[in-house]
């Protein structure tokens, strides 16, 4: 099932659209919701999800957060910080949740910002929200943009050039700049090669509209100058309490100390990291990913 729902922004003059596609029944079991990250990017890299409706008999629900994919665009808000907040993004979420009528039981995935929003999200205890998974999701971008430069120390010096100089130039939107960031992304955002084209499809739509990206993140992955810059939740950490499935890769831009404090602030919580991943685990090791995520939903911790 494939539709949209209206959904009602403050200062937008008329109504913004959410699409969304459900896979499998929602009356056949609790759905799993999945937040895809960026944030400005679109659901298309989480459709390995669909997955889990032919192993585990639980329906998936994706859909595109605004500014992003098949849901309202609205690139005149570039640069408005003020406008793409969480407290947005939540609001669609709860107006998708009540559509689909399902808001009274449903478990939550984040993968990547999808998890930090998811883990904000959850700290407010919706009742109906009954698991929650942070896939590949910092708790801080302090230490995201921390890991994220050691990682990025470890490239060839002629990389690591390129992106210094186009930094410190502001000449981030190069062709060469981002020919640097892909290398990057070749080694710590997916290992397959080529990449999957659901992951292709992903930078295809951050190219036609970088909006919500360039105003919450920045350039790039470790040169962060967005909104998100200073974003952390360590602090509100314990206020989640429904079990929680963490998982991150070895090669992952969500290094294991980007993920720690989820695990150390969490009663409910169980910890698996892909050892041939990177930050794309439901591709680069699907299997076991639908594997691990069905049986957490369907047998619990």
């Amino acid at each position: 099932m494939e539709g949209t729902v209206e959904f009602n922004v403050d200062g937008i003059d008329t109504p913004c659209k959410t699409w969304y596609k459900v896979f499998g029944d929602l009356k056949s079991r609790r759905p799993l919701v999945a937040l895809h990250g960026g944030p400005g990017v679109t659901h298309n890299y989480l459709l390995s999800l669909a997955d889990l409706v032919g192993t585990h008999a639980i329906p998936v629900v994706l859909y595109d957060q605004l500014g992003n994919g098949n849901s309202t665009h609205l690139q005149d808000k570039m640069g408005d910080t003020s406008f793409w907040t969480e407290k947005l993004f939540i609001a669609q979420l709860e107006g998708l949740l009540d559509h689909l009528g399902i808001r009274d039981d449903f478990d939550l995935l984040g993968h990547s910002w999808g998890g930090m929003l998811g883990a904000r999200f959850a700290t407010t205890h919706p009742p109906g929200l009954k698991s929650l998974i942070l896939s590949d999701s910092p708790a801080s971008m302090e230490l995201w943009v921390e890991a994220a430069n050691k990682l990025r120390a470890q490239l060839p010096q002629d990389v690591q050039d390129t992106l210094d100089k186009h930094e410190a130039a502001g000449t981030t939107d190069s062709e060469e700049y981002q020919g640097a960031v892909m290398f990057f992304y070749s080694r710590h955002l997916c290992r397959l090669d080529p990449m999957p084209q659901d992951v292709q499809d992903v930078f295809q739509w951050l190219q036609k509209d970088p909006t919500v990206y360039m105003t919450m993140n920045g350039p790039s992955e470790f040169h962060v100058t967005g909104s998100l810059k200073d974003w952390s939740i360590i602090d509100d950490i314990h206020l989640i309490n429904v079990p929680t499935l963490l998982l991150n890769g070895r090669y992952d831009e969500a290094q294991d100390s980007v993920v720690v404090p989820y695990f150390r602030g969490i009663q409910k919580v169980k910890w698996f990291t892909f050892a041939e991943s990177s930050h794309m685990p439901q591709y680069e090791e699907r299997e076991k990913y639908v594997q691990l995520v069905g049986e957490f939903l369907t047998q619990g911790l």
